[in-house]
């Protein structure tokens, strides 16, 4: 798969058994090279966030969303090893509190999107208020509709005041979650990554899959697409999202900002 390839176009019904979570052909042959060119990636999103810092024009949301061990973590940590933690900002989104339910949903989202020049990246979102909340009947299809709707506009106004955004959902099958799930129960080092609810969501797969795929189709827009991320190898995953991002930042086409007037000429005692 290429990286075009993975966007889903707007109004497209998305099945994600069409997808192939085991697709590695981002990885090419040999597949030692892929480390080498990971670290290419790197350096060149590195060279890029700084550019987009130092021009303080635009702006980059990342959105992260999966089913548990698909490794949105791992991307942040791979992906962004090497780009300065002063134009990257990491906000996670897990059970509301009761402060933040008193409020609409999208209340305790706004204020983590990225300001000008900054990088934020959304582990969980505001589409969690569209995935646990109809797998458990929490909302009805009607308000489940309501809300896709308000997040189309709310994502269109984040775009039409600057915002580059990118969805990626992290697919993997069913089978690799069970051997990730058995490599936390059984290694020391990861045990407290593993917590009995994540066997509870694993009992809901097929419902999890159905509201996904509701959601991908309903919300993937010309202004914030989604894109379905091969994620059952984790070397293709973080190769795949790094060309993705690379290629979103060039097209902004940004310049390093004109230097002060005289500085060429400023002696240094």
């Amino acid at each position: 798969m290429k990286p075009a390839d993975t966007r889903i176009p707007p109004g497209t019904p998305v099945k994600l058994s069409d997808w192939d979570a085991d697709d590695t052909d981002i990885i090419g042959k040999p597949k030692s090279d892929a480390h080498a060119r990971l670290d290419e990636y790197r350096a060149r999103l590195e060279t890029l966030q700084e550019l987009l810092y130092a021009e303080g024009k635009n702006k980059l949301l990342i959105v992260l969303q999966a089913m548990d061990t698909a490794g949105k973590d791992s991307t942040i940590r791979h992906v962004f090893q090497g780009v300065d933690p002063l134009g990257v900002r990491v906000a996670g989104f897990k059970a509301p509190t009761p402060y933040e339910l008193a409020r609409d949903y999208l209340w305790r989202v706004h204020h983590h999107v990225p300001g000008k020049g900054e990088i934020a990246i959304f582990n969980r979102s505001h589409y969690e208020d569209v995935l646990i909340t109809r797998v458990n009947g929490w909302i009805d299809a009607a308000e489940c509709k309501r809300r896709y709707r308000q997040i189309n506009d709310f994502e269109r106004m984040l775009a039409e005041t600057g915002t580059t955004i990118l969805k990626f959902y992290l697919h993997i099958s069913k089978n690799e979650q069970k051997k990730r799930l058995e490599e936390r129960r059984d290694d020391p080092e990861k045990q407290w990554k593993f917590h009995p609810d994540d066997l509870s969501v694993r009992e809901q797969w097929d419902d999890y899959m159905a509201v996904y795929e509701a959601a991908l189709s309903a919300t993937s827009t010309a202004h914030a697409p989604w894109h379905v991320i091969p994620a059952n190898s984790k070397q293709a995953r973080n190769l795949m999202i790094s060309r993705l991002l690379i290629d979103a930042l060039e097209g902004l086409k940004m310049r390093y900002p004109a230097p002060a007037d005289g500085v060429s000429d400023t002696v240094i005692v």
